[in-house]
């Protein structure tokens, strides 16, 4: 998968195509018009793709920012390198400085400016994409390509699939509203929501959280925090009922003493429960802050708002007793 510029429109500006190729068959599985090629339009592109032609093993694109956060200085994953891992997708990366490894795509893109976007100018994105769309479809199943002895790449990409190929038309003009449920988390650390499962965690098991569904991908959401991130597999018709329909089990406890205990940041930004220190974030120095173990992490907050989820690093056997001074060493004067 890649990006490729050129689109002009009739107002002066230049949108983005985000591109995609199979790499045995040359078949076209994602050409999404976009103003700005930004992480969140990609993360777009990518769920299309796989609900339109299925959920690949592997994925190659460039060390771009929209892509991975593995060399970035950012604080974590990002949305599409999420989206990969809890779909089972390995994401390759080009080597640095290293173009030729997506050469394939590269090769479309070439064709793509010389037989469609060369001294052409749209009305606007819904416009182009429309173009757009025609090409793809006489470039996939009616184009005899030279790298597959003049065969159409459909003759190759259609051996991997037992049904035919379902044709998604999208409105890139139309925003789709965001829909959102609560639903509680299984012993297998799974959540149902419209027919389909989606993938929270172990470590949630009992807890409730919150399904929002944004286009194409599936949130879930843990008081307030996101927690994963999936390409929709349920039926959009079943959408809006699931989401009016609010789950009956009841919430299990989430620790067996108080459901959380009071401690002071010291002044390198840390807290400390059961004999480890929790970092809080140096702004936070002095203020008392509630910890509370739910499952395998620790939660840190203040006035109800959540600031910070670590996983659990002290020792069980010493909850006891940082339960048992939930507002922290009375023997202390500073203590909270």
């Amino acid at each position: 998968m890649d990006i490729v510029g050129g689109v002009r429109l009739v107002d002066g500006s230049e949108a983005k195509i985000l591109t995609g190729v199979d790499d045995h068959s040359r078949f076209c599985v994602s050409a999404f018009v976009v103003a700005r090629a930004t992480a969140r339009p990609r993360c777009d592109a990518l769920a299309l793709a796989m609900r339109t032609h299925g959920i690949p093993d592997q994925i190659l694109t460039d060390n771009g920012k929209v892509f991975t956060g593995r060399f970035g200085k950012g604080p974590g994953i990002v949305l599409f390198d999420r989206i990969c891992r809890e779909n089972g997708i390995k994401h390759l990366l080009t080597a640095p400085r290293s173009p030729t490894t997506t050469g394939k795509v590269e090769r479309f893109h070439k064709t793509l400016r010389r037989e469609f976007l060369n001294g052409k100018v749209f009305a606007d994105i819904a416009d182009a994409q429309a173009h757009l769309d025609g090409w793809v479809r006489e470039y996939n199943f009616s184009r005899p390509h030279q790298s597959l002895g003049m065969a159409v790449p459909w003759d190759r990409f259609k051996l991997a699939k037992t049904v035919e190929v379902v044709e998604v038309a999208v409105d890139v003009s139309a925003e789709t509203p965001e829909l959102g449920a609560t639903r509680r988390v299984g012993a297998s650390g799974v959540v149902s929501f419209a027919g389909a499962k989606y993938l929270a965690g172990r470590w949630l098991a009992g807890e409730a959280v919150t399904v929002v569904c944004d286009g194409g991908l599936v949130h879930l959401q843990h008081r307030g925090t996101l927690i994963a991130t999936h390409a929709r597999r349920h039926p959009v018709a079943k959408e809006r009922a699931a989401a009016t329909r609010q789950p009956t089990s009841p919430k299990r406890p989430a620790t067996a003493g108080p459901a959380a205990v009071t401690r002071k940041v010291d002044t390198s930004g840390t807290v400390s429960f059961a004999g480890t220190n929790y970092g809080v974030g140096s702004k936070y120095r002095r203020q008392q802050v509630q910890i509370a173990v739910v499952g395998q992490t620790v939660e840190i907050s203040l006035n109800g708002q959540l600031l910070r989820t670590h996983p659990a690093r002290h020792d069980p056997a010493k909850e006891h007793g940082a339960y048992a001074t939930p507002t922290g060493r009375p023997r202390r004067t500073n203590a909270a």
